[in-house]
């Protein structure tokens, strides 16, 4: 049997205030022409189908037509929830949409019962919040790891009885993987991990949760998000994995995903990013910038998307700057108001201080202030009319 491993599709996800939905979705054009190129018998998603709880209108519209797609190719598919998963409302008329070849596995009593493809078990195991899942499952102890073996001990039940080969999916964080910044903490205690032992007995075991594509072991591997999700995964290789279980075992390969736009991580001087032959790859490529320069240069965002117009993060990190060791209000002490005004500007234009229009704004500005204070202070402000000699002497 052929399967192909994939998790973590955040449907309806934007990345950096980019919708990524047009994105997805040529992401199942490729897996449709997967299936139909390698013969894949069943696709498998390890939880996150959705980014959110309670998806849009067209993120749901994309994911019926991506599952219809899939079938009509000739696949299965196993969807499982996954921790920015709605449980109830993914898992939604899943007894009768198994009858067609979507098979959604989302709630703890459908733990241990497998989808059979062919003569391979597929065990899929929802998210295990262990605060909810502890108690149905019987679990001994309140953890990831608690709730985990609790499941794979109605895994084992079945197999026993049932015998042959068999493949698990679970969206967890286990021991031996590598993080990045777009994964949600799941961690309960301060302790999140699960080991991969227990999952010992499993021809394969297909994980989601993290985002980079990764093997554990041979057997136990991390298909990642099809899609970067944050800049930390600028120099992942984003995909899935086309597994074959059979008698001679199993098979393991790398199907990588299309990319739709390149992710650049640049750092430097604004002048020397602006002309090094270096980051010619950067120009069509999403980009995090950070600029080394001692004071902050103006316009930086602008000028940058001159040349790298799809500049989405912009970030200072000053090399050399100058330290003041005085306290703010050492430095404010003796300064007039309009001299604490400027300051200001120039602190948070990076050492850039006020043009000549600018200062006269404030002093303008400034002069105002001072003059309605004194007004509603009836400081140094002259009567209307002063009382007459007359009027004094009563």
């Amino acid at each position: 049997m052929r399967f192909l491993h994939t998790s973590d599709w955040h449907l309806g996800r934007s990345f950096h205030q980019v919708g990524l939905l047009g994105a997805q979705a040529r992401f199942v054009d490729h897996l449709v022409e997967t299936v139909h190129a390698e013969h894949v018998d069943a696709v498998l998603v390890s939880g996150d189908v959705y980014d959110r709880a309670l998806p849009s209108p067209d993120t749901v519209d994309l994911l019926s037509h991506a599952v219809t797609r899939l079938i009509d190719a000739g696949a299965a598919v196993v969807l499982s929830s996954g921790n920015h998963d709605s449980a109830i409302r993914l898992g939604f008329a899943s007894d009768l949409l198994a009858r067609s070849g979507l098979h959604i596995r989302t709630a703890a009593h459908s733990i241990g019962v497998p989808v059979l493809v062919g003569d391979v078990a597929v065990y899929p195991l929802p998210y295990l919040e262990p605060a909810v899942a502890a108690e149905p499952l019987q679990a001994t102890e309140r953890s990831h790891a608690g709730v985990l073996r609790a499941a794979m001990s109605r895994v084992d039940a079945d197999r026993a009885l049932r015998g042959g080969r068999s493949v698990v999916m679970a969206h967890a964080f286990v021991t031996g993987g590598a993080t990045s910044d777009s994964e949600r903490d799941i961690s309960v205690g301060g302790v999140s991990a699960v080991h991969p032992r227990v999952f010992a007995g499993t021809d394969y075991v297909a994980l989601g949760h993290l985002h980079g594509r990764q093997r554990v072991s041979e057997t136990v591997r991390y298909s990642g998000s099809p899609l970067a999700l944050s800049f930390s995964e600028a120099t992942q290789t984003k995909g899935s994995w086309l597994v074959e279980v059979g008698e001679s075992g199993v098979q393991v390969e790398a199907v990588d995903a299309p990319v739709e736009r390149p992710l650049a991580v640049l750092r430097g001087d604004l002048d020397a990013l602006l002309v090094d032959p270096a980051h010619t790859a950067a120009e069509r490529a999403w980009c995090q910038v950070t600029l080394t320069d001692a004071v902050r240069p103006l316009g930086a965002m602008e000028q940058l998307r001159r040349r790298f117009p799809h500049t989405l993060v912009l970030q200072f990190d000053p090399q050399g700057a100058p330290v003041s060791v005085r306290s703010y209000a050492q430095r404010t002490t003796a300064e007039s108001d309009l001299d604490v005004c400027c300051s200001f500007l120039s602190h948070v234009r990076g050492g850039h201080g006020p043009t000549q229009d600018e200062q006269a704004v404030l002093a303008s500005a400034v002069e105002a202030v001072r003059v309605d204070r004194a007004g509603h202070e009836d400081e140094g402000q002259l009567p209307l009319s002063l009382p007459s000699a007359r009027e004094g002497a009563a």
